[in-house]
């Protein structure tokens, strides 16, 4: 499945631990040799939501949460009759918490998913980030000879923030993603989101994802960024964010969750061979 570009393979499970998720996810989504993803996605049964999940980066690293992977968990769910919306409302067991995403229906089929991402947490042993301010703005990172201004935050997961002048593409994350991702300041590394905000309701930004490098679209990083660009008066509650993989809606009203909004494909299934 993909959510504007972000893409993930999907396996259902009975037990959290029934297989070396870490080797498969390494195997199955490696682009070349597997199948190709930027996840693995383990959908399970939940005795506190509709459904739980474990995300696996295609490096074998698990990650707490995905935005596009949660919306295109919450299709994935409901087409295949795992989880019955109730109210056209879904919720998901995740590593830091139960999260609650609102459908679109067209008779039986999701043409769009909102999902609830909980507050975000600026507080900086939960992002976490090694700094000695609350919150997180505007934090001096030094890389590669450069001084980055950072707004770090969690999303359920650790984003670093930079804001840039011009366009966003021009920014050259592939240098400078991995040296952000393992900074120690970092002690469980970092997602490393560019942004430009070029209208009160208009942003663009790249997300390096911790694990996995520069991804099409990354919800959780788009959510970041509008977060971190409301704590600089820049925006307003409810902004269009576009990605190389597409748009995504993201609504902060600066106290409560954090909502993202945007679709979800199916693009294939298929049978993974079992190692010998």
């Amino acid at each position: 499945m993909q959510g504007t570009g972000n893409d993930f393979l999907f396996v259902e499970a009975r037990d959290p631990d029934e297989r070396a998720w870490t080797a498969l996810s390494q195997a199955i989504c490696e682009r070349h040799y597997g199948a190709g993803a930027d996840g693995l996605i383990v959908v399970l049964p939940s005795d506190r939501a509709d459904v739980r999940m474990r995300l696996f980066n295609a490096d074998g690293s698990e990650a707490e949460v995905s935005g596009n992977g949660v919306r295109c968990l919450v299709k994935y769910t409901i087409e295949r009759g795992i989880a019955k919306p109730r109210d056209s409302r879904v919720t998901i067991e995740a590593v830091h918490g139960i999260l609650e995403a609102e459908a679109s229906m067209d008779g039986e089929t999701v043409t769009a998913v909102r999902l609830s991402m909980g507050p975000p947490r600026f507080v900086p042993n939960e992002v976490p980030v090694i700094a000695e301010m609350e919150p997180v703005i505007d934090f001096p990172l030094e890389v590669e000879a450069q001084r980055l201004l950072v707004t770090c935050l969690s999303m359920g997961n650790p984003h670093a923030v930079l804001f840039v002048e011009g366009p966003v593409e021009r920014y050259p994350l592939a240098a400078l993603g991995p040296k952000v991702e393992h900074h120690p300041a970092f002690p469980q590394r970092v997602n490393f989101g560019v942004a430009h905000v070029s209208a009160p309701d208009r942003m663009e930004v790249r997300v390096w994802e911790r694990g996995v490098g520069e991804t099409l679209a990354c919800g959780s990083g788009c959510c970041a960024a509008m977060v971190a660009a409301r704590l600089h008066d820049l925006v307003g509650d409810r902004v269009e964010i576009e990605q190389v993989g597409g748009m995504l809606t993201v609504e902060w009203d600066g106290k409560g969750d954090v909502y993202l909004s945007g679709p979800a494909e199916f693009v294939f299934e298929g049978d993974w061979p079992e190692e010998k």
